[in-house]
Protein backbone atom coordinates (compact mmCIF):
# COMPACT_ATOMS: atom_id res chain seq x y z
CA UNK A 1 0.00 0.00 0.00
CA UNK A 2 1.90 3.12 -0.78
CA UNK A 3 1.81 6.28 1.79
CA UNK A 4 0.52 9.87 0.68
CA UNK A 5 1.92 12.39 3.00
CA UNK A 6 0.31 15.98 2.71
CA UNK A 7 2.36 19.07 3.01
CA UNK A 8 2.81 20.40 6.41
CA UNK A 9 1.02 23.82 7.10
CA UNK A 10 4.87 25.13 6.92
CA UNK A 11 6.00 23.39 3.91
CA UNK A 12 2.82 24.62 1.94
CA UNK A 13 3.42 27.99 3.02
CA UNK A 14 7.44 28.00 1.97
CA UNK A 15 6.35 26.20 -1.43
CA UNK A 16 3.35 29.29 -1.85
CA UNK A 17 6.47 32.03 -1.00
CA UNK A 18 8.79 30.41 -3.28
CA UNK A 19 5.98 30.52 -6.56
CA UNK A 20 5.26 34.39 -5.57
CA UNK A 21 8.92 35.01 -5.21
CA UNK A 22 9.71 33.41 -8.84
CA UNK A 23 6.75 35.13 -10.71
CA UNK A 24 8.00 38.60 -9.44
CA UNK A 25 11.25 37.58 -10.62
CA UNK A 26 9.90 36.76 -14.05
CA UNK A 27 6.98 39.04 -14.35
CA UNK A 28 7.92 42.41 -12.63
CA UNK A 29 6.07 44.24 -9.86
CA UNK A 30 2.57 42.67 -9.84
CA UNK A 31 -0.60 43.38 -7.71
CA UNK A 32 -2.12 41.03 -5.17
CA UNK A 33 -4.88 40.18 -8.34
CA UNK A 34 -2.41 39.54 -10.61
CA UNK A 35 -0.56 37.02 -8.29
CA UNK A 36 -4.11 35.15 -7.34
CA UNK A 37 -4.60 34.67 -10.62
CA UNK A 38 -1.52 33.47 -11.76
CA UNK A 39 -0.68 31.12 -8.95
CA UNK A 40 -4.33 30.04 -8.40
CA UNK A 41 -4.30 30.93 -4.62
CA UNK A 42 -7.25 32.17 -2.37
CA UNK A 43 -7.51 35.79 -1.48
CA UNK A 44 -6.59 35.38 2.26
CA UNK A 45 -4.01 32.79 1.03
CA UNK A 46 -1.99 35.44 -1.15
CA UNK A 47 -2.47 38.35 1.28
CA UNK A 48 -1.33 36.00 3.99
CA UNK A 49 2.00 35.44 1.76
CA UNK A 50 2.38 39.21 0.83
CA UNK A 51 2.72 40.08 4.69
CA UNK A 52 5.12 37.67 5.23
CA UNK A 53 7.76 38.76 2.39
CA UNK A 54 7.70 42.01 3.61
CA UNK A 55 7.80 41.00 6.92
CA UNK A 56 10.97 39.21 5.59
CA UNK A 57 12.24 42.19 3.44
CA UNK A 58 12.25 40.45 0.56
CA UNK A 59 9.28 42.05 -1.10
CA UNK A 60 7.84 45.69 -0.92
CA UNK A 61 4.92 48.35 -2.53
CA UNK A 62 6.65 50.13 -4.96
CA UNK A 63 3.83 51.55 -6.58
CA UNK A 64 -0.24 52.00 -7.31
CA UNK A 65 -2.05 50.79 -10.45
CA UNK A 66 -5.61 52.00 -11.02
CA UNK A 67 -7.87 49.59 -11.68
CA UNK A 68 -11.26 49.01 -13.58
CA UNK A 69 -13.46 49.77 -10.05
CA UNK A 70 -14.55 51.91 -7.79
CA UNK A 71 -11.87 52.08 -4.59
CA UNK A 72 -8.32 53.08 -4.04
CA UNK A 73 -5.70 51.78 -6.46
CA UNK A 74 -4.32 48.33 -6.04
CA UNK A 75 -0.93 48.63 -4.59
CA UNK A 76 1.64 46.96 -6.59
CA UNK A 77 4.16 44.49 -4.85
CA UNK A 78 8.23 44.09 -5.92
CA UNK A 79 11.04 42.77 -5.04
CA UNK A 80 13.68 44.39 -2.99
CA UNK A 81 16.29 43.94 -4.94
CA UNK A 82 18.66 45.49 -3.17
CA UNK A 83 17.89 42.82 -0.33
CA UNK A 84 21.33 40.90 -1.76
CA UNK A 85 24.02 41.71 -4.02
CA UNK A 86 26.13 39.78 -5.71
CA UNK A 87 29.17 39.68 -8.34
CA UNK A 88 30.16 37.86 -11.26
CA UNK A 89 34.66 37.85 -12.29
CA UNK A 90 35.73 37.01 -15.71
CA UNK A 91 39.69 36.21 -15.16
CA UNK A 92 41.36 36.09 -18.25
CA UNK A 93 45.04 35.79 -19.58
CA UNK A 94 44.72 39.40 -20.36
CA UNK A 95 43.28 40.54 -17.10
CA UNK A 96 40.21 40.41 -14.98
CA UNK A 97 36.73 42.26 -15.72
CA UNK A 98 33.80 42.30 -13.03
CA UNK A 99 30.51 42.92 -12.65
CA UNK A 100 28.30 44.07 -9.26
CA UNK A 101 24.37 42.94 -9.76
CA UNK A 102 21.40 43.16 -7.18
CA UNK A 103 19.09 39.84 -6.06
CA UNK A 104 17.91 40.01 -9.22
CA UNK A 105 20.72 39.91 -11.93
CA UNK A 106 20.52 43.65 -12.49
CA UNK A 107 23.97 45.01 -13.45
CA UNK A 108 24.88 48.20 -10.97
CA UNK A 109 28.47 48.86 -11.83
CA UNK A 110 31.21 47.13 -13.70
CA UNK A 111 34.83 47.44 -13.70
CA UNK A 112 38.15 46.24 -15.66
CA UNK A 113 41.59 45.64 -15.13
CA UNK A 114 43.22 44.67 -18.02
CA UNK A 115 47.12 42.72 -17.95
CA UNK A 116 49.33 43.51 -20.52
CA UNK A 117 50.16 40.37 -22.83
CA UNK A 118 53.98 40.56 -22.80
CA UNK A 119 53.95 39.67 -19.10
CA UNK A 120 52.95 38.88 -16.03
CA UNK A 121 50.76 41.21 -13.91
CA UNK A 122 52.67 43.68 -11.17
CA UNK A 123 53.40 42.27 -7.94
CA UNK A 124 49.77 42.70 -5.77
CA UNK A 125 47.89 42.27 -8.77
CA UNK A 126 45.29 39.58 -6.87
CA UNK A 127 44.81 42.19 -4.27
CA UNK A 128 44.49 44.93 -6.43
CA UNK A 129 41.87 43.30 -7.77
CA UNK A 130 40.00 42.39 -4.54
CA UNK A 131 40.21 46.11 -3.64
CA UNK A 132 38.74 46.96 -6.96
CA UNK A 133 35.40 44.64 -6.37
CA UNK A 134 34.79 45.70 -2.70
CA UNK A 135 35.54 49.61 -4.49
CA UNK A 136 33.05 48.59 -7.36
CA UNK A 137 30.48 47.34 -4.67
CA UNK A 138 30.36 50.33 -2.44
CA UNK A 139 29.93 52.29 -5.95
CA UNK A 140 26.73 50.31 -6.07
CA UNK A 141 25.63 50.96 -3.14
CA UNK A 142 26.70 47.81 -1.63
CA UNK A 143 27.25 47.66 2.04
CA UNK A 144 28.15 44.03 1.33
CA UNK A 145 28.74 40.80 -0.83
CA UNK A 146 26.57 37.75 -0.45
CA UNK A 147 28.02 35.32 -2.91
CA UNK A 148 30.65 36.02 -5.88
CA UNK A 149 31.25 33.61 -9.03
CA UNK A 150 34.39 33.51 -10.84
CA UNK A 151 34.91 31.89 -13.87
CA UNK A 152 38.78 30.92 -15.12
CA UNK A 153 40.45 28.66 -17.33
CA UNK A 154 41.26 25.20 -16.31
CA UNK A 155 39.98 22.32 -14.01
CA UNK A 156 37.99 23.14 -11.05
CA UNK A 157 38.30 20.28 -8.98
CA UNK A 158 34.65 19.43 -7.81
CA UNK A 159 36.07 17.87 -4.48
CA UNK A 160 38.13 20.76 -3.52
CA UNK A 161 36.95 24.10 -5.37
CA UNK A 162 40.28 24.34 -6.51
CA UNK A 163 41.87 25.98 -9.54
CA UNK A 164 44.06 23.70 -11.56
CA UNK A 165 45.51 24.64 -14.82
CA UNK A 166 45.10 22.28 -17.68
CA UNK A 167 48.05 23.77 -19.97
CA UNK A 168 50.11 26.88 -19.55
CA UNK A 169 48.23 29.67 -17.81
CA UNK A 170 49.13 32.29 -15.67
CA UNK A 171 49.60 31.44 -11.82
CA UNK A 172 48.52 34.09 -10.73
CA UNK A 173 45.03 32.64 -11.45
CA UNK A 174 44.97 30.86 -8.52
CA UNK A 175 46.42 33.37 -6.46
CA UNK A 176 43.75 35.54 -7.20
CA UNK A 177 41.22 32.72 -6.26
CA UNK A 178 42.98 32.35 -3.17
CA UNK A 179 43.32 35.98 -1.89
CA UNK A 180 39.35 36.31 -2.90
CA UNK A 181 38.54 33.72 -0.86
CA UNK A 182 40.68 34.85 2.05
CA UNK A 183 39.54 38.24 1.64
CA UNK A 184 35.98 38.41 1.03
CA UNK A 185 33.47 37.22 4.01
CA UNK A 186 30.96 35.41 1.83
CA UNK A 187 30.76 32.69 -0.38
CA UNK A 188 33.13 32.45 -3.71
CA UNK A 189 32.36 30.14 -6.18
CA UNK A 190 34.55 29.00 -8.80
CA UNK A 191 33.58 27.53 -12.31
CA UNK A 192 35.29 27.00 -15.37
CA UNK A 193 35.21 29.69 -18.11
CA UNK A 194 33.57 28.49 -20.47
CA UNK A 195 30.83 26.16 -18.10
CA UNK A 196 29.58 29.71 -17.56
CA UNK A 197 29.40 30.97 -20.94
CA UNK A 198 27.51 27.27 -21.45
CA UNK A 199 25.17 28.76 -18.36
CA UNK A 200 24.51 32.24 -20.16
CA UNK A 201 23.56 30.09 -23.80
CA UNK A 202 21.45 28.00 -21.93
CA UNK A 203 19.28 30.67 -20.14
CA UNK A 204 19.81 34.04 -22.11
CA UNK A 205 21.25 33.13 -25.51
CA UNK A 206 21.13 30.86 -28.57
CA UNK A 207 19.96 27.44 -26.65
CA UNK A 208 17.35 28.68 -24.68
CA UNK A 209 15.11 26.22 -26.23
CA UNK A 210 17.27 23.17 -25.58
CA UNK A 211 17.87 20.94 -22.41
CA UNK A 212 21.02 18.97 -24.18
CA UNK A 213 23.25 21.36 -25.90
CA UNK A 214 27.40 21.57 -26.36
CA UNK A 215 28.76 24.99 -26.31
CA UNK A 216 32.05 25.10 -28.39
CA UNK A 217 34.14 27.70 -27.40
CA UNK A 218 36.25 28.84 -30.00
CA UNK A 219 38.89 31.94 -28.34
CA UNK A 220 42.24 32.25 -27.49
CA UNK A 221 41.78 28.62 -26.20
CA UNK A 222 39.10 25.90 -27.06
CA UNK A 223 37.12 23.90 -25.15
CA UNK A 224 33.29 23.07 -24.49
CA UNK A 225 30.47 22.72 -21.70
CA UNK A 226 27.86 19.95 -21.24
CA UNK A 227 24.48 20.86 -20.74
CA UNK A 228 22.53 17.53 -20.66
CA UNK A 229 19.09 17.31 -20.00
CA UNK A 230 18.88 20.61 -18.41
CA UNK A 231 22.17 20.19 -15.64
CA UNK A 232 25.91 21.27 -16.70
CA UNK A 233 28.24 18.18 -16.42
CA UNK A 234 31.75 18.70 -15.19
CA UNK A 235 32.80 15.13 -14.56
CA UNK A 236 34.84 13.44 -11.85
CA UNK A 237 37.75 16.00 -11.90
CA UNK A 238 36.05 18.45 -13.48
CA UNK A 239 37.42 18.31 -16.71
CA UNK A 240 34.58 17.58 -19.21
CA UNK A 241 34.85 19.74 -22.06
CA UNK A 242 38.47 20.07 -22.27
CA UNK A 243 38.39 19.54 -26.03
CA UNK A 244 41.52 21.77 -26.24
CA UNK A 245 43.58 17.84 -25.63
CA UNK A 246 41.44 15.91 -28.08
CA UNK A 247 43.62 14.21 -30.33
CA UNK A 248 43.27 14.97 -34.02
CA UNK A 249 44.70 14.13 -37.53
CA UNK A 250 46.69 16.75 -39.09
CA UNK A 251 48.21 18.59 -35.61
CA UNK A 252 51.78 16.86 -35.95
CA UNK A 253 51.97 15.66 -32.96
CA UNK A 254 49.95 14.53 -29.37
CA UNK A 255 49.08 16.71 -26.86
CA UNK A 256 49.89 15.70 -23.20
CA UNK A 257 49.25 16.33 -19.57
CA UNK A 258 50.61 19.51 -19.54
CA UNK A 259 50.06 21.24 -22.87
CA UNK A 260 47.33 20.78 -25.63
CA UNK A 261 49.39 21.36 -28.46
CA UNK A 262 48.86 18.67 -30.79
CA UNK A 263 45.30 19.06 -29.72
CA UNK A 264 42.55 20.06 -30.88
CA UNK A 265 43.73 23.18 -29.97
CA UNK A 266 46.39 23.67 -32.19
CA UNK A 267 43.58 23.35 -35.41
CA UNK A 268 40.69 25.74 -33.81
CA UNK A 269 42.72 27.71 -31.00
CA UNK A 270 42.96 31.46 -32.10
CA UNK A 271 46.80 31.22 -32.77
CA UNK A 272 46.03 28.55 -35.20
CA UNK A 273 42.67 30.42 -36.79
CA UNK A 274 45.47 33.22 -37.46
CA UNK A 275 47.90 31.29 -39.09
CA UNK A 276 45.37 29.64 -41.22
CA UNK A 277 44.30 33.37 -42.26
CA UNK A 278 48.12 34.02 -43.60
CA UNK A 279 48.25 31.12 -45.40
CA UNK A 280 44.78 32.07 -47.36
CA UNK A 281 46.59 35.88 -47.69
CA UNK A 282 44.19 37.14 -45.21
CA UNK A 283 45.65 40.18 -43.34
CA UNK A 284 45.87 39.58 -39.60
CA UNK A 285 45.92 42.64 -36.98
CA UNK A 286 48.20 43.17 -34.75
CA UNK A 287 51.55 41.67 -33.29
CA UNK A 288 50.74 38.55 -32.34
CA UNK A 289 51.03 38.90 -28.99
CA UNK A 290 47.42 38.73 -28.06
CA UNK A 291 45.92 36.48 -31.44
CA UNK A 292 42.07 36.18 -30.04
CA UNK A 293 41.33 40.01 -30.95
CA UNK A 294 43.34 39.61 -34.22
CA UNK A 295 41.19 35.68 -34.75
CA UNK A 296 38.02 37.88 -34.31
CA UNK A 297 38.80 40.50 -36.76
CA UNK A 298 40.30 37.86 -39.44
CA UNK A 299 36.96 36.22 -38.79
CA UNK A 300 34.70 39.72 -39.94
CA UNK A 301 37.46 40.32 -43.18
CA UNK A 302 37.05 36.84 -44.14
CA UNK A 303 32.83 37.49 -44.27
CA UNK A 304 33.69 40.84 -45.90
CA UNK A 305 35.54 39.69 -48.71
CA UNK A 306 33.10 37.32 -49.99
CA UNK A 307 34.12 35.01 -52.62
CA UNK A 308 37.90 35.72 -51.61
CA UNK A 309 37.60 34.91 -48.00
CA UNK A 310 35.60 31.87 -48.36
CA UNK A 311 38.43 29.13 -48.49
CA UNK A 312 39.72 30.39 -45.49
CA UNK A 313 36.06 29.58 -44.02
CA UNK A 314 35.88 26.51 -45.45
CA UNK A 315 38.90 25.03 -44.01
CA UNK A 316 38.07 26.50 -40.83
CA UNK A 317 34.62 24.75 -40.96
CA UNK A 318 36.71 21.28 -41.92
CA UNK A 319 38.78 21.85 -38.50
CA UNK A 320 36.11 22.66 -36.60
CA UNK A 321 33.66 19.93 -37.29
CA UNK A 322 36.74 17.33 -36.57
CA UNK A 323 36.18 18.31 -32.95
CA UNK A 324 32.31 18.67 -32.98
CA UNK A 325 32.27 15.04 -34.40
CA UNK A 326 34.41 13.52 -31.94
CA UNK A 327 32.04 14.66 -29.07
CA UNK A 328 28.73 14.29 -31.23
CA UNK A 329 29.64 10.22 -31.35
CA UNK A 330 29.77 9.97 -28.07
CA UNK A 331 26.78 12.19 -26.20
CA UNK A 332 24.63 13.25 -29.39
CA UNK A 333 23.68 16.53 -28.45
CA UNK A 334 21.71 17.03 -30.67
CA UNK A 335 22.74 20.80 -30.68
CA UNK A 336 26.46 22.60 -31.03
CA UNK A 337 26.61 25.99 -30.16
CA UNK A 338 30.24 27.86 -31.46
CA UNK A 339 30.70 30.54 -28.95
CA UNK A 340 33.93 32.31 -28.13
CA UNK A 341 35.59 35.58 -29.76
CA UNK A 342 35.94 33.08 -33.12
CA UNK A 343 32.74 31.38 -33.17
CA UNK A 344 30.71 34.70 -32.71
CA UNK A 345 32.53 36.82 -34.93
CA UNK A 346 31.73 33.44 -37.57
CA UNK A 347 27.99 34.06 -37.23
CA UNK A 348 25.56 31.76 -39.46
CA UNK A 349 28.40 31.53 -42.10
CA UNK A 350 30.51 29.67 -39.95
CA UNK A 351 27.73 27.71 -38.52
CA UNK A 352 26.11 26.54 -41.47
CA UNK A 353 29.40 26.04 -42.58
CA UNK A 354 30.22 23.43 -39.66
CA UNK A 355 26.76 21.47 -39.69
CA UNK A 356 27.36 20.33 -43.29
CA UNK A 357 30.36 19.09 -42.29
CA UNK A 358 29.75 17.62 -39.13
CA UNK A 359 26.15 15.89 -41.36
CA UNK A 360 29.00 14.14 -43.48
CA UNK A 361 30.87 12.95 -40.57
CA UNK A 362 28.28 11.98 -37.95
CA UNK A 363 25.53 9.83 -38.16
CA UNK A 364 23.01 11.53 -35.95
CA UNK A 365 21.45 14.56 -36.56
CA UNK A 366 23.08 17.44 -35.17
CA UNK A 367 22.02 21.83 -35.12
CA UNK A 368 24.67 23.95 -34.89
CA UNK A 369 24.15 27.91 -33.93
CA UNK A 370 26.03 30.59 -34.09
CA UNK A 371 26.60 31.45 -29.85
CA UNK A 372 24.60 34.93 -29.31
CA UNK A 373 24.98 35.35 -25.66
CA UNK A 374 27.82 38.01 -27.25
CA UNK A 375 31.25 38.73 -25.83
CA UNK A 376 30.29 39.02 -22.14
CA UNK A 377 28.97 35.34 -22.06
CA UNK A 378 31.35 34.47 -19.54
CA UNK A 379 30.54 37.39 -16.93
CA UNK A 380 27.03 37.12 -17.70
CA UNK A 381 27.09 33.25 -16.40
CA UNK A 382 29.02 34.52 -13.45
CA UNK A 383 26.03 36.68 -12.64
CA UNK A 384 23.59 34.00 -13.27
CA UNK A 385 25.54 31.33 -11.05
CA UNK A 386 25.60 34.39 -8.42
CA UNK A 387 21.94 34.76 -9.09
CA UNK A 388 21.37 31.29 -8.32
CA UNK A 389 22.34 31.32 -5.64
CA UNK A 390 21.24 34.02 -3.77
CA UNK A 391 18.02 33.27 -4.60
CA UNK A 392 18.18 29.53 -3.42
CA UNK A 393 19.48 30.80 -0.07
CA UNK A 394 16.92 33.94 0.32
CA UNK A 395 13.90 32.55 -1.11
CA UNK A 396 14.18 28.54 0.35
CA UNK A 397 15.55 25.79 -1.37
CA UNK A 398 11.80 24.27 -2.80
Amino acid sequence: MTTVRTATPSTARAINDRLALDLLLTHGPLTATELRTLTGLSRPTVADLLERLQHGGLVGIVGERGEQRRGPNARVYGLRADRAHLAGIDVRTVGVTLTVADLTGRTLATAALPVGPAGPPPPGFARLVLRTLLDTARQAGARELHTVAVGAPGLVDPATGQLRSSSRLPSWHAELVAELRAGLSCEVILENEVNLAGIAEHRLGAATDRDTFVLFWLGHGTGAAVVLDGKLRRGSSGGTGEIGFLPVPGTGGLPDRSTCDGGFHSLAGSAAVCELARRHGLPVPGDGADDAPAAEAVMLAALAAGPAGEPFLDELAERVAIGAAAVCVILDPGCVVLGGETGRAGGAALADRVAARLARLSPFRTEVRAGTAGGGAILSGAVLTACDTVQRDLFGGL
